[in-house]
């Protein structure tokens, strides 16, 4: 019996056909591209690349872009491979990292790639498991990078939600990797049913319709029934208040919508609320209404759960996490889940839930993300949610994500996804939501000072152009180059037609707009300030300007903005820099002359001032323009000498020539996107390299010592992390006071839920090293402005005093009774801190800052951090070996629950406050 047959036979169930598709492109020896609805079976190929490779004696790595996500598969593979063949590599945790199977967050896949790890020996596939990640804004760039580097005999199984473009990316990994198969199936395993609940104010209840009509020719023809309510609901709101108070309609009470779902048979269910106070305000909601869903004998298997994971939390950890009103509402079958949950409680909920225990979860969009949580029902509260700045509607792709949830396959015949009534969304536009299947899949690559490190460090100056090249990113740009170059063929036709049109000689007639203009310029100009503003605003470095307050002639280094209006840093002939506004000139504004700046930018450095002082001084100048431009009268004598002037095809001419003139705009627009695209990412990467050559990090295309230690410093601020070590702010500082000063480059405050500014440091040295950080970053920031790139984000102090208190032993209570940060946000910070840590300690050149990265680091893994990164074991028992594990029939290796017990001689699990258990015996 060959691989695939053991395969089929080990299953139970028959395949799809989508399913046998992508084996067959496996077998053929392709990469393999799935593009299918969550809950569809896409894991089934990955399963059987291990398989594969398991069977030639290779190794297959897992990637997933969540660390709950890799915990999750971990335990999957382990009750179907045995643990002594799985391994686990998050950042938090190092678990048999040599097995034949290991699962890792993509991040360090990338890291071991760029490091050239021998665990990457052997290695025949990788699953790249949620794949459409590669759009996230921050981390997408990481799968990108992946698929570019990972050695040419390795094959990639690439598994990602239905998105409408996945022929596009298939053919984009093709061209990287080599025979790559796209496996597309867009039927979802359970059928889903939309419905719209409206609250009736009459006290008629919740009314519970289809989204679209009943039996209808149109599958997606919206219901007359829910047009009905916008057109009642608008009669009732014409000239009332825009909140809806006076309509007959609400959205359904949370407690109406878990009873309307309970009485029709709709449980479990997931109501997405995009509000994690409101989520754990759901909860208690339903539990002040007296709904109960479970039963006494679940009430037990939940507590159980519950305590089985949160049992490496103190009672003092679960005392500030709210634990007894939490384990509260899991008993009586409710669960919120956000990422303000510390992930013991989270992982509880989870697997409570899939067990069919808990029976309404209230969540934010992050449950979407790829955990395997199925419900029969998903209700969405309202479509639009706060982004941190404003409110934006859900996208079809979010809203796709979403209704992924509901249905669980071998289980329901159906799913439903349930919209509720709200007075800014109309049902018309519920229905349009629904109905549209388009999510599109983008790139977000773009070049980093870390990744530009590497690729100097590893390739020659052509082949690292040639590998940013082969990025996702690129070839969609090249892909709409082909549009763009049909649009200028259609531009440049029509502009030959309108110059045919013209009566009068074109260079006569553009003289004559030129006056006309100038003359409009000069009266704009005396009538208000705007033109000279708007002139200030068109002020390039390297601009020659002239006026005798700066000293006569001199270049413009940078523009500056502000309140105040437009500011231009000038150095003069006379090697003097000054900050000059609109009222240092005397006539207009006006550019007389350019010069080429020197290359690296370096205004702060001597020589560079040299270079521009002596191009500035052999540069010629035009004074014509402005003795044309600054006197009305003789511009307006020049104009009505013109032999133009009293032609009376004049004004058809300058109208033809207006239409020209804009299609040359266009034209030029054009070709500017097109140059844009061509190798704009190489273009990027050679600004990256100007920076990273102004700060000393590169030599030419050579690493300086400062740019190895960058090169090992995988982080969104990891150039400021580099110049911060390189300056010596960690430097004499006790490790709390590293910890506190590394998290200015993790923490980012969530917009309402700011951290804020500390009133205080934890001392006098940590403020000023964190003054001395700031100004750092504005040098920074200004280098990358004028370098045209993406500016790194501003060090924010608003985690300091959390992390200090932290390694010095606070407990949590203690850090997160102080405002308003959730024990997940604490857990989620501090990881990310950690990880930082932990790059400092491999990086720092100074032996000190190295210990003392480490002792913080150290520190910081302790309490609810260590236990939030823990794998839990399949079931969360401690301590405990698992084979046959299940939780539906209440057994733990076939023996029932009731009577298992585990002792363990370093470990005795003490009660929970109020939990009725006596002891280790469960």
């Amino acid at each position: 019996m060959d691989v695939r047959d053991q395969f089929l036979a080990g299953r139970g169930f028959p395949l799809d056909p989508f399913q046998f598709d992508a084996l067959d492109a496996l077998d053929a020896g392709n990469s393999v591209l799935v593009a299918a609805p969550t809950g569809s079976g896409k894991t089934i190929v990955a399963e059987y690349a291990i398989a594969r490779a398991l069977a030639e004696g290779k190794k297959t790595f897992y990637t997933t872009p969540l660390k709950a996500l890799s915990n999750q598969k971990y335990h999957d593979l382990i009750r179907e491979h045995g643990a002594e063949n799985v391994g686990l590599l998050t950042g938090d945790n190092t678990v048999n990292g040599e097995a034949p199977i290991v699962v890792m967050t993509t991040e360090v896949l990338r890291n071991m790639i760029y490091e050239r790890s021998r665990t990457l020996d052997t290695l025949r596939y990788v699953v790249l498991d949620e794949v459409h990640y590669l759009q996230d804004r921050y981390r997408g760039a990481v799968w990108e990078e992946v698929i570019i580097h990972l050695a040419p005999e390795v094959d990639l199984v690439c598994l990602s939600a239905t998105v409408s473009n996945a022929e596009e990316f298939g053919s984009w990994i093709q061209t990287v990797r080599g025979a790559t198969s796209v496996v597309i199936s867009e039927t979802r395993p359970v059928e889903l049913t939309h419905m719209y609940a409206v609250s009736d104010r009459r006290g008629r209840g919740v009314e519970l319709i289809p989204t679209f009509t009943p039996g209808s020719r149109d599958e997606l023809a919206p219901n007359p029934r829910g047009l009905q309510l916008d057109a009642k609901g608008a009669v009732a709101r014409r000239g009332r208040s825009s909140h809806g108070g006076n309509s007959k309609f609400a959205t359904p009470a949370r407690s109406e919508m878990v009873e309307l779902l309970d009485d029709n048979d709709m449980l479990p269910g997931i109501m997405f609320i995009f509000s994690r106070n409101q989520c754990d305000q759901a909860v208690q909601q339903c539990i002040a209404a007296g709904i109960r869903l479970t039963t006494p004998e679940e009430r037990v298997q939940i507590r159980r759960i519950a305590e089985a994971h949160t049992y490496a939390l103190s009672d003092d950890d679960c005392d500030a996490l709210g634990w007894n009103a939490w384990i509260a509402g899991l008993e009586a079958g409710f669960a919120s889940h956000h990422a303000g949950l510390v992930p013991p409680m989270k992982e509880a909920v989870e697997e409570a839930f899939t067990t069919g225990l808990v029976k309404m979860v209230f969540a934010t969009e992050t449950l979407s993300l790829g955990i395997n949580m199925p419900a029969r029902t998903v209700a969405i509260e309202k479509l639009s949610k706060f982004t941190g700045e404003r409110h934006e509607v859900l996208t079809p792709g979010q809203y796709t994500q979403l209704a992924g949830r509901a249905g669980r396959r071998g289980i329901d015949d159906r799913g439903f996804v349930i919209v509720e009534w709200s007075p800014f969304v109309p049902f018309e536009q519920v229905a349009g939501l629904a109905s549209k299947r388009t999510y599109a899949l983008t790139s977000s690559f773009r070049p980093t000072y870390n990744m530009a490190a590497n690729l100097i460090k590893r390739y020659e100056a052509a082949e690292a152009h040639h590998l940013l090249n082969l990025s996702f990113a690129q070839f969609q740009a090249d892909k709409a180059v082909v549009g763009l170059e049909t649009q200028l063929a259609e531009k440049k036709k029509l502009l030959t037609q309108q110059r045919a049109l013209m009566q009068s000689d074109p260079n006569a007639i553009a003289e004559y707009e030129r006056l006309t203009k100038a003359l409009e310029k000069e009266r704009e100009a005396k009538a208000s300030g705007v033109a000279r503003e708007r002139a200030m605003q068109s002020m390039r470095p390297g601009d020659i300007v002239v006026s005798g307050r700066i000293g006569g002639k001199a270049v413009v280094l940078r523009q500056l903005q502000g309140a105040s209006g437009t500011k231009l840093v000038t150095l003069s002939a006379a090697g003097e820099q000054k900050t000059v506004g609109e009222q240092h000139f005397d006539g207009p504004v006006q550019r007389v002359g350019h010069i080429d700046l020197p290359d690296p930018y370096a205004p702060k450095s001597r020589d560079f001032k040299r270079t521009v002082v002596g191009r500035l001084r052999k540069a010629k100048i035009s004074h014509g323009v402005e003795r044309d431009l600054s006197r009305e009268d003789h511009l307006r004598e020049r104009l009505e000498a013109h032999h133009l002037h009293a032609d009376p095809m004049i004004d058809s001419d300058l109208q033809v020539s207006a239409k020209a003139a804009q299609l040359e705009r266009e034209i030029s627009r054009i070709e500017r996107r097109v140059r844009g695209r061509n190798e704009s990412l190489a273009r990027t990467f050679d600004r990256v390299q100007r920076v990273l050559e102004a700060w000393g990090y590169i030599d030419g295309w050579a690493l300086t010592d400062a740019g190895q230690m960058l090169s090992r410093i995988y982080s969104e601020s990891d150039l400021l992390i580099a110049e911060a070590l390189r300056d010596g702010l960690f430097t004499d500082l006790e490790p709390a006071e590293v910890a506190a000063l590394a998290s200015c480059m993790t923490f980012e405050s969530r917009g309402r839920d700011a951290g804020g500014v500390p009133s205080r440091y934890p001392t006098k040295r940590l403020s000023k090293r964190f003054r001395e950080l700031e100004d750092m970053w504005r040098d920074l920031a200004a280098n990358e402005h004028d370098a045209g790139i993406e500016q790194t984000r501003a060090p924010d102090p608003g985690f300091v005093g959390h992390a200090f208190a932290w390694v010095k032993g606070a407990t949590l209570s203690e850090i997160i009774m102080e405002d308003d940060m959730t024990g997940g946000d604490f857990v989620r910070q501090t990881r990310q801190l950690i990880d930082v840590l932990r790059q400092i300690a491999g990086a720092a050149p100074d032996p000190a800052v190295r210990a003392a990265a480490e002792q913080a680091a150290d520190r910081c893994n302790v309490g609810v951090i260590r236990a939030s990164a823990m794998p839990e074991n399949p079931s969360g028992l401690p301590g405990a070996e698992y084979e046959d594990l299940t939780i539906e029939g209440v057994t733990v290796n076939g023996e029932p629950i009731d009577e298992w017990e585990w002792h363990d001689a370093d470990r005795t699990p003490a009660p929970r406050p109020g939990t009725g258990l006596d002891g280790p015996s469960w």
